[in-house]
C-alpha cells in the first residue's frame, strides 16, 4: 500500500492562501499581467477563453494574490473544487475567487490538482460553507484529508494521469480544427455564396447571377429563398419532471440543461438524468440523435448536437432537421440565427432566446442540394469529432478510475 497515513493539507503544502477579494469592473486593461478568476479553471486544465488583465501597478499593490507555474489553483464558488495547475506560460499572474496552493517541497502539483478534483464529491462538499451559495475557502483546502505519499510516488502517479491528459488534449486540438473546416467551408459556400458552381468554379466570383432580396436587404444566389429556420427544421420546447418524485431522477436517460453545454459540439453524457416514468410524466420528450439543443436562458445562445437519445429542459429550444437536411448543415446555420440574435440585441443584454426570435428571424435559405453536396464532407467531419468526444469520455473514466487504484498500490507504477 502506497498510501500508509493520512495528513491535513495544510500540514503539508508550503502556504495556502486566497485570490483578491473586491471590485475588479474598473480594474481591467487590454493587456498587462494575466488576471485569473473561476471560468479560467475547470477540472485537471486552466483554460484561457475570456482571460482578463490588470496593469502592472495593480498586480503589485494585490502582490499577495500573485499566482506563479506549479501553484494549484481551486475554484471558491460557482464550481467549488475545481482545480488545475497554473501552467508555465503564465510567468507571472494574478487571480480572485481562487484558493492558491503552493505546494512546497512535499507535494507534486499535478498530483495534488488531480488529489482534489476526485475528491469534490465527496471530502470538499463536505466542506463547503455559506449559507446561499456555498464556497470553498482557506480553512476547506488545509482540512482536506491528504495521502502521505513521498513526493517521487506523488509524480509517478501524476506522469501516468498527465499522460491520459495529453491524449485528451490532443483530442480536443485536433477537434478544433476540425470544426473550424467544416465552419471555412460552410462560410465560403453560405456566407459568402462561393460554393462550387455547375463548372466547379466559385459561384459569386465566377460572376454567378445575384438577386437582390428585399427582406434580408441584401443579394443572394438566384434559386436561394428567404424564411426562418423553419424551413429546414422543426422547432421544439422541453420541460421538466418534478423534482418531487425522486422516482423521476437518477435514471438512464441523459437530461440535458445549459449547464451541459461546455463547448463540445457532441454530448453524450449529462449531469443529470430522468427515468422513463420521469420522461413520460414531463412535458420533455426524448430527443434523437443529432437533435440540435440551444440554451435559451442562463448561458444563452450555446449550441449542442445530441450524441445520443436525450431529454431537454424547458430553459432551452430544440431544432430537429427536417428530411434531407443534414444536422452538420443545420448546425452552422444555427450559429448563423444565433449570431443575428446577437446583432438584434446590441445595446440591450442578451439574456434570453424565445420561440418568436426563431420563427420570425429571416435568414438565406439555399437549395437542398447544395445542402447536400455540404453534407458529404461535413458529416464524416462531424463523425470523427464525435468519436474524439467518446473516446476523451472512456479516457476520462479510465483517469479517474486510476487515480485511488494508483494511490493504494493496486495498479503499479511502471
Amino acid at each position: 500500500m502506497l498510501a500508509k497515513k493520512n495528513r491535513p493539507l495544510g500540514e503539508l503544502a508550503e502556504k495556502i492562501t486566497v485570490g483578491y477579494v473586491g471590485s475588479m469592473a474598473s480594474e481591467y486593461v487590454d493587456n498587462g499581467i494575466p488576471f485569473l478568476r473561476s471560468l479560467n479553471v475547470r477540472p485537471f486544465l486552466f483554460d484561457p477563453s475570456d482571460l482578463k488583465f490588470v496593469t502592472r501597478e495593480f498586480h503589485e499593490k494585490i502582490k499577495k494574490s500573485a499566482i506563479s507555474p506549479g501553484d494549484v489553483v481551486v475554484v471558491r464558488t460557482g464550481k467549488p473544487g475545481a482545480s488545475c495547475v497554473v501552467p508555465d506560460s503564465l510567468i507571472e499572474a494574478n487571480c480572485s475567487d481562487l484558493v492558491i496552493i503552493r505546494c512546497g517541497e512535499n507535494l507534486d502539483p499535478y498530483f495534488v490538482s488531480y488529489y482534489i478534483n476526485s475528491i469534490v464529491g465527496s471530502q470538499v462538499k463536505g466542506q463547503l460553507v455559506g449559507a446561499i451559495q456555498k464556497h470553498f475557502n482557506i480553512g476547506s483546502a488545509k482540512e482536506i484529508v491528504f495521502p502521505d505519499i513521498d513526493k517521487s510516488k506523488q509524480s509517478e502517479i501524476a506522469r501516468v494521469l498527465r499522460a491520459i491528459d495529453s491524449k485528451i488534449d490532443c483530442n480536443n486540438r485536433v477537434n478544433t480544427e476540425l470544426e473550424s473546416m467544416a465552419k471555412t467551408l460552410y462560410d465560403y459556400w453560405f456566407s459568402q455564396f462561393d460554393f462550387p458552381d455547375v463548372n466547379g468554379n466559385p459561384y459569386r466570383f465566377s460572376g454567378g447571377r445575384m438577386d437582390y432580396n428585399v427582406i434580408l436587404k441584401r443579394e443572394i444566389p438566384c434559386g436561394w429563398t428567404e424564411s426562418s429556420i423553419l424551413a429546414v427544421a422543426d422547432l421544439l420546447g422541453g420541460g421538466t419532471p418534478t423534482k418531487k418524485k425522486s422516482e423521476y431522477w437518477g435514471g438512464d436517460i441523459p437530461f440535458f440543461t445549459p449547464t451541459d453545454a461546455d463547448g463540445a459540439i457532441f454530448k453524450f453524457l449529462t449531469a443529470d438524468s430522468i427515468t422513463l416514468e420521469g420522461l413520460k410524466n414531463s412535458s420533455t420528450k426524448l430527443f434523437g440523435k443529432h437533435t440540435i439543443f440551444i440554451t435559451a436562458r442562463g448561458s444563452v445562445g450555446k449550441l449542442v448536437l445530441a450524441g445520443i437519445d436525450m431529454a431537454m429542459n424547458q430553459s432551452c429550444y430544440a431544432l430537429r432537421a427536417k428530411s434531407g437536411v443534414s444536422h452538420s448543415f443545420l448546425f452552422f446555420l444555427t450559429k448563423e440565427l444565433v449570431h443575428h440574435l446577437q446583432v438584434k440585441s446590441s445595446g440591450s443584454v442578451f439574456d434570453s432566446i424565445v420561440s418568436n426570435d426563431i420563427e420570425l428571424t429571416k435568414l438565406a435559405i439555399p437549395p437542398i442540394d447544395l445542402i447536400e453536396r455540404f453534407s458529404e464532407f461535413a458529416e464524416p467531419v462531424f463523425e470523427k469529432i464525435a468519436n474524439n468526444i467518446k473516446e476523451n469520455q472512456q479516457l476520462t473514466q479510465l483517469r479517474d478510475w486510476l487515480l485511488p487504484m494508483l494511490m493504494t498500490g493496486q495498479v503499479k507504477v511502471t
